[in-house]
């Protein structure tokens, strides 16, 4: 193989092991944006629970 040919391969292999890490990054931010979405939806319906708890025992203190 001539300089050249080396050259090329070795640019096609950076080329190659640059577009697997994005690739990976892609995955790990949007895993992590999954689960802040998870997060976020879980703390939602958290805070309607006890909402709709302190809803209750409004209602039932009036209704005494």
């Amino acid at each position: 193989m001539d300089q050249s040919q080396n050259a090329s391969y070795n640019a096609g292999q950076t080329m190659g092991q640059t577009k697997e890490k994005t690739g990976q990054m892609i995955d790990k931010a949007s895993n992590a944006a999954h689960s802040a979405k998870e997060s976020v939806q879980e703390t939602g319906q958290q805070m309607q629970a006890k909402a709709q708890g302190a809803a209750g025992a409004v209602k039932d203190s009036l209704s005494k």
